[in-house]
């Protein structure tokens, strides 16, 4: 049998598969190292035991699927049928027994990496609107799940840490902050964000006109960490502070 081959072309793009796969492959780790007992332990998203969290994973899986189902047909379908589809998915989630999750886990992936190998190289660039309601190529959603599966793999609170990442993915999530920030007008009430990587030869600002910038250096790493909300080691202000909590994110 002849083996299948990835469609698409693009040597970014490519890379960027490589590490959703990288960090698939991750989370996957961080959930085949816990006991059936473990599920039940919280994870580290308020309210959400470990239980939900994997479980959304997975749907999450499903969902991005379909958008490349939507690519693929150019029949519209969306992630989500309605605005509680993605609550009640964890909800329901988190009454499912451990194997069901683990399968659910495990199967999603599997069928959203296939759908992704056997888009055509044409159809990437199609556009799909994400949960939010932007309008996207579809090329957007390797990143999509990229930042979902690197990102919860540290939710799991079975050792992950952001300094995990590999250094494409943290150079990615830098401005991804900024960007969301801009766009949710997530800001700083005292003023503009800066992010000053102390480790990096960049700057990343917020851009809020008339306010004052207030610089938060660290490592990339540390930046990220305490963008995304997951906690904060080494941030300071220009005046040395400790930062305070980052703005909302996702």
């Amino acid at each position: 049998m002849v083996a299948r081959e990835v469609q698409l072309q693009d040597e970014k793009l490519l890379e960027l598969l490589l590490q959703e796969r990288r960090g698939q492959a991750y989370f996957s780790r961080k959930v085949n190292e816990l006991s059936d007992e473990d599920f039940d332990a919280p994870s580290l998203l308020p309210g959400w035991n470990r239980r939900a969290l994997i479980a959304h994973v997975g749907f999450n899986a499903r969902a991005v699927r379909r958008l490349i189902t939507w690519a693929e047909t150019g029949e519209e379908t969306p992630m989500y049928d309605s605005t509680t589809q993605r609550d009640d998915e964890i909800d329901f989630g988190s009454t499912l027994n451990i194997q069901a999750i683990r399968n659910l886990q495990d199967h999603a992936a599997i069928d959203l990496d296939v759908a992704w190998r056997d888009l055509p190289n044409d159809r990437w660039n199609f556009e799909i609107k994400t949960a939010q309601g932007r309008l996207v190529p579809v090329s957007e959603t390797i990143w999509m799940r990229m930042r979902e599966v690197w990102i919860h793999a540290v939710d799991i609170d079975n050792g992950g840490d952001v300094a995990d990442f590999p250094r494409v993915v943290i150079d990615m999530l830098l401005p991804d902050l900024i960007n969301v920030w801009r766009r949710k007008r997530a800001i700083n009430p005292v003023g503009n964000i800066v992010l000053a990587p102390t480790d990096r030869d960049l700057r990343l600002v917020l851009d809020e006109d008339g306010k004052e910038d207030i610089v938060y250096s660290g490592t990339a790493v540390d930046l990220v960490r305490w963008g995304i909300g997951r906690g904060n080691i080494g941030v300071v202000d220009q005046d040395g502070n400790k930062a305070p909590t980052a703005p909302p994110w996702l």
